[in-house]
């Protein structure tokens, strides 16, 4: 029997030339986006003043399986895809575990992250339709890096809306995105009415997410010539992701391999989304059941201890509401959380799955996280992201459950993006001044007291 390689790199002939769209094979379609006011379900035409408008019909198309990738899009993915499916050899010999564990590397571009899958995807759509420019929000700063790219490669204009704790955290991230010609500002900021409203309220705000959208959806649709693009939660981003779990199943294939465990880290949906997508459509089709594990921060657990209800994407009440485990949109992430992950809200899709038990979820803690992160950089040198290490860190604890039941099982997880810029966060955890915040009931309740009332 051949050994399987370290790492596994498909050709550029062999990238998946479709995207994958799970609502096609969901036994039950997520509820639909509703109007703030009427609550009646929004028309396509509707969105048309916020999204470009082949990402509005990709956002509401429900039966759609596949969609063809435009060749621009695969000409700029083969930049940096196909990303490599990698064993984790050293890793499994340090846990001393019977489990076979692969991850799926997104960080091989610039952005360090998976995020520039579906920003190539936008950035197109909107140069397709003769727009000026986008606006966007960021958290840690991966997204508006890879929008930032592919806003450059496309020759768009960009604003970008930065968290202000991550803005003050990562100066170089705001750097990156500045070098490829993004304006970036930290949220909330003065700039906007929904930026000042938020100021007046709490002026020593950290930000959050949600307000960071509420400013760039309000500069989206004031200005001629520009929409808003999001970088997570949407299904039209789960769809531009599917790449990641499409690649990850042919390189398995090709392997004889098939995951018993698939595990991704979980803020907004994205990677979680785009990683189980091909595994998730075998569960619903009932040709496999592999476990699918998603794992948030303990410190904003919108899985574990979020309301399935309708609620407004943003903190300013301009989007439109979605049905999806939440926080409450005026839940504030500690300011010591150090990465990102720290969205109020999940994807609806993945929300639906959750709710249908087709999906487990779990959380941890910060110092657990970064425990798992140090471990598996020592042994697969790969400085991974503190959003990745929540993948590794249920890994782990999959891999020594093998150890003590003597269970050969196959694990794949995500390995979303590199932690080069998150060495503030890590320099924490070595000097030991990393916390460890878990909301209270009575802290969350502070969030869901803003949930909008929904029969």
């Amino acid at each position: 029997m051949a050994k399987i390689p370290h790492r596994l790199y498909l050709t550029e002939e062999q990238m998946p030339k479709q995207w994958y769209n799970l609502r096609a094979d969901m036994k039950e379609q997520p509820d639909p986006l509703i109007h703030p006011g009427t609550h009646e379900p929004l028309p396509v035409e509707a969105l048309y003043p916020i999204f470009c408008e082949k990402l509005a019909r990709q956002e509401l198309d429900c039966t759609t399986r596949y969609f063809d990738i435009p060749e621009p899009i695969l000409d700029m993915y083969k930049l940096y895809r196909p990303s490599p499916l990698c064993r984790a050899y050293n890793l499994e010999k340090a846990l001393d575990t019977p489990a076979k564990i692969y991850y799926k590397f997104e960080g091989n571009n610039t952005s360090g992250s998976h995020k520039l899958n579906s920003a190539i995807a936008q950035a197109y759509y909107a140069k397709e339709q003769g727009l000026k420019g986008l606006t966007t929000e960021t958290g840690a700063g991966q997204w508006g890096t890879a929008l930032s790219e592919a806003c450059a490669y496309f020759g768009l204009d960009l604003k970008v809306y930065m968290v202000k704790v991550s803005y003050e955290q990562k100066p170089y991230r705001k750097a990156v995105m500045q070098t490829f010609g993004a304006d970036v500002t930290p949220s909330p900021s003065d700039t906007t009415e929904a930026g000042r409203a938020i100021l007046a309220h709490d002026p020593h705000t950290g930000g959050s997410l949600g307000c960071a959208i509420s400013e760039a959806v309000e500069v989206a649709t004031t200005h001629e010539g520009y929409r808003y693009v999001l970088g997570s939660v949407l299904n039209q981003v789960l769809l531009h992701q599917s790449i990641i779990g499409l690649e990850s199943k042919q390189a398995m294939e090709m392997l004889d391999e098939y995951p018993d465990i698939v595990i991704g880290c979980a803020g907004g949906g994205s990677n979680l989304g785009g990683l189980i997508a091909p595994f998730m459509q075998d569960k619903l089709t009932g040709k496999a059941d592999p476990r699918i594990i998603a794992v948030e921060p303990a410190s904003c657990p919108s899985f574990t201890r979020g309301k399935y209800a309708y609620d407004f994407c943003d903190t300013g009440h301009v989007t439109p509401l979605a049905r999806m485990y939440t926080l409450g949109n005026g839940f504030m992430p500690a300011a010591n959380h150090a990465g990102g992950l720290r969205y109020h809200g999940m994807s609806p899709i993945l929300s639906k799955l959750y709710h249908d038990g087709y999906m487990e979820a779990v959380s941890a803690k910060q110092t657990d996280v970064f425990d798992a992160a140090v471990q598996f950089a020592k042994v697969e040198t790969i400085l991974p992201a503190p959003e990745s290490s929540h993948a590794i860190r249920c890994a782990i604890d999959e891999a020594l459950k093998c150890k003590e039941t003597g269970e050969a099982k196959t694990i794949l997880f995500g390995l979303t993006g590199t932690g080069y810029f998150d060495m503030s966060a890590y320099e924490a955890y070595h000097n030991g001044t990393m916390q460890n915040h878990v909301p209270t009931d009575e802290e969350l309740q502070v969030g869901f007291d803003t949930l909008p009332p929904v029969d």
